[in-house]
């Protein structure tokens, strides 16, 4: 039995690590899947593995990663583990790039996206409480918000996370429950 990767994307703001550790804590046996980053674990914001630019080189080259980009200069990893879970039979949720998308999807069968959206002041509001950016970082991530998805993708559930999150987790189990990805 094979299990089913969903990526979730969004612009900076939406608020997918919160999404996603609610949708977990509603969905039970759902993994959430740990990035590496490099930037200092003390960063704030998701919980993820810190790493330096050169240990991120090295687990590269080993082959630790299932997938990997980079944005916003820092580097990105899904550790190559996320594959084992989805062995198992189990559904696994991650934080990824637009513009992995594709490859995840030719990589993992069954692989869906979740994209959230947001109003711009929604974002704006969000972007300036969370104290990371200020001013014209701000304003940049607003102007990339509006990113389109990349063409081809066979599934994806867009979900406006504007209001409460509990209005927001029961649209996302609703549309994969509809798509028969999610078992009771």
């Amino acid at each position: 039995m094979s299990g089913r990767l969903i990526g979730v994307v969004g612009p900076s703001g939406v608020g997918k690590d919160t999404v996603m550790g609610a949708v977990a804590r509603a969905w039970p046996g759902l993994h959430l899947v740990r990035r590496v980053i490099t930037r200092p674990e003390d960063a704030g914001g998701e919980a993820f593995d810190g790493v330096t630019e050169d240990q991120f080189r090295r687990r590269v080259d080993a082959g630790d990663f299932a997938l990997h980009w980079q944005a916003h200069g820092l580097h990105y990893g899904i550790p190559r583990q996320v594959e084992a879970v989805l062995a198992e039979g189990r559904v696994a949720m991650v934080n990824l790039s637009r513009s992995v998308l594709g490859e995840a999807q030719d990589r993992f069968p069954g692989f869906a996206v979740l994209s959230l959206t947001a109003a711009p002041a929604v974002l704006a509001a969000r972007l300036e409480g969370r104290g990371r950016e200020h001013g014209a970082e701000i304003e940049r991530r607003l102007a990339r918000a509006e990113n389109a998805l990349p063409p081809g993708l066979d599934r994806v559930v867009t979900i406006d996370n504007s209001g409460a999150l509990e209005e927001t987790v029961a649209a996302v189990l609703a549309a994969f429950r509809a798509r028969e990805e999610v078992t009771e």
